[in-house]
């Protein structure tokens, strides 16, 4: 798959069942050395919203992502690691 192809999906925790965004909003965290991926920053949609402030984003490591389809990711987190995993 193509990084490009990936900007469309949603992501969908399996835990849940709630969607925490899409790909297109998302960062990726990457290792300097390795080059591999470590984590994607998702904009965090509970927050409020105001166009002036800086986001709150979920990080989510990579080794929660556990299905990439056709239309979305499946992640596996609990939701308590929502706050945990906060990257400003």
């Amino acid at each position: 798959m193509k990084f490009s192809e990936l900007g469309g999906k949603e992501i969908v925790n399996l835990n849940d069942g709630c969607r925490l965004g899409s790909l297109a909003e998302s960062d990726l965290l990457i290792d300097e050395k390795t080059g591999k991926i470590k984590a994607l920053l998702v904009p965090d949609a509970r927050g409020h919203f105001s166009i002036f402030s800086d986001r709150d984003y979920i990080e989510i490591p990579w080794d929660c992502v556990k299905k990439i389809g056709s239309d979305m990711m499946i992640i596996e987190i609990e939701e308590s690691s929502y706050d945990k995993n906060r990257y400003v």
